[in-house]
Parts: C-alpha cells; sequence; structure tokens
C-alpha cells in the first residue's frame, strides 16, 4: 500500500491541537476526515509534531498509507477539495514504506511571535502575543544564545507526557524584529512540553530588565523548571519546517 507524506499548513485558533481527542476538534480529525471521504474508507494519519491547542503551522509534515486510485500529483487539489479554510495541504510525494514522519524527522523549526507595541493590533490577535511594553532585543538575543547547543532543558519543560531524556539540541536560536513584531526561531533535533514557550516566557522576562541574560544559562543548570519564566500564549506559536534526511524521506 503506497505511503504518501503530506507537507498541511493550519491556522490552529480552532482547534484543539493537532492529536485527535474524544469530542474535540483536532487537525488530525480533519485530515482524516478529509482522507476517508476520497478513499471511500477510514485512513490514519501519522503527524511529525503534535501541535497544542491553538498552535499554527506553515509546515507540519503527516503520512499516511492509502490505497486509492488519485495520482500523486493530484493528492494536493483532492485533498484540499475536501478541507476547510483553515487547513490547507501544501505538497505531496509518496515515500519509502517504513518512513515515519515523527520518528524520522531530524529536526523541527518553530517561531514565536510578540506583537510588541503599546496598542494590540487586531490583525495579529491570533498569531502573536501582544505585549505592550518596550522590550530589551538585544538582551533577549544575549539570553538566546545561551540555549544553542545541547542541554537538558528541564527547567524549561512542563508536565506532560513522560520522556525518556530531558536533553535537547538547539543548533538554532536567533531573533528577527519585523516593525513591531519579534520573532523568535528555534531549530531543535526535538522539543519537551512547552519548551519553546517557556524559553520565550525566560527571555521576555529578560527583555523586560526582570532578569539578566547570563541567568538562562543558570536555569539550564538548575534543572528546575519552578525557576524559569511563565509558559507564555499559544498563539504566537507556529510549527515552520520538519527536516529529514534525504535518504529517509525518500522512495
Amino acid at each position: 500500500m503506497p505511503n504518501l507524506k503530506v507537507t498541511v499548513a493550519y491556522d490552529g485558533t480552532n482547534y484543539h491541537g493537532f492529536q485527535r481527542q474524544p469530542r474535540l476538534p483536532t487537525v488530525q480529525e480533519v485530515l482524516e476526515r478529509a482522507l476517508a471521504r476520497l478513499a471511500g474508507r477510514p485512513v490514519r494519519v501519522i503527524g511529525a509534531s503534535r501541535t497544542d491547542a491553538g498552535v499554527h503551522a506553515e509546515g507540519q509534515v503527516v503520512n499516511f498509507h492509502v490505497d486509492w486510485s488519485i495520482p500523486v500529483e493530484r493528492v494536493v487539489p483532492a485533498l484540499n477539495g475536501q478541507l476547510p479554510a483553515d487547513v490547507a495541504a501544501l505538497a505531496a510525494e509518496e515515500v519509502h514504506p517504513s518512513f515515519h514522519a515523527r520518528y524520522a524527522a531530524r529536526s523541527k523549526t518553530y517561531r514565536y511571535t510578540i506583537y510588541n507595541a503599546p496598542v494590540p493590533s487586531p490583525f495579529w490577535r491570533y498569531w502573536s502575543w501582544h505585549v505592550g511594553v518596550p522590550l530589551d532585543a538585544a538582551d533577549m538575543e544575549e539570553g538566546l544564545r545561551y540555549l544553542v547547543g545541547e542541554h537538558d532543558f528541564t527547567s524549561f519543560q512542563d508536565r506532560g507526557s513522560p520522556v525518556a531524556s530531558p536533553v535537547r539540541k538547539i543548533t538554532e536560536a536567533r531573533l528577527i524584529r519585523e516593525g513591531p513584531l519579534l520573532r523568535f526561531y528555534f531549530s531543535a533535533n526535538g522539543f519537551l512540553y512547552h519548551m519553546v514557550r517557556i524559553m520565550v516566557g525566560t527571555l521576555v522576562e529578560v527583555g523586560l530588565g526582570k532578569r539578566a541574560p547570563s541567568e538562562v544559562r543558570d536555569l539550564l543548570k538548575a534543572r528546575d523548571r519552578r525557576l524559569a519564566g511563565p509558559t507564555v500564549p499559544a498563539r504566537g506559536l507556529c510549527l515552520v519546517r520538519v527536516d529529514y534526511d534525504a535518504e529517509v524521506s525518500g522512495t
């Protein structure tokens, strides 16, 4: 049975995350319902990232095994014909039968957006977190540098599903200002529960002058969630892309 890899974008505002949940709208449920209509039978979707309620995606990756007559070049338009306006298929390809969107992922990149202006924007209310007082971008950039590398991120993990190890490797952490928007980008081999949102919450405290940038380094050593900053709202978080080794994702 062919294994298809599809890149998906969605506005997570109206969904309780990616993963299917009883009696709650999720992105996985929407995708599986659309695929079932096209295939004439149930289709199970595997997602690369189980994004939380309200989190968005520009480059979520899913895979599913399906036997149908739709050629791969017609999968995107066929699927978009069945999806609601806040979910869209962007690209599709047939991959090796063993490809698994989550377990084969080499790295993921997330972006967190802050709207940093005295007055909130109605146009960014679902895609950013409004902070009305000025933030020191230089101090936050200094704090970001301590996060790059392989560390124990226990201080930046909320309680969720148990994980084998809190050690993750961040390969890139940067901050870009675009007018009133402050956009944090994080690339890593994996992320802990709420890890990006806690890192941003801690960096905002640095930007407000409540912490010195070097405290980010101290928090890594402390391995104590109680010492880090708050978990910032989900609406500012977006899964930008998921990367795979070419030999893993190819057919």
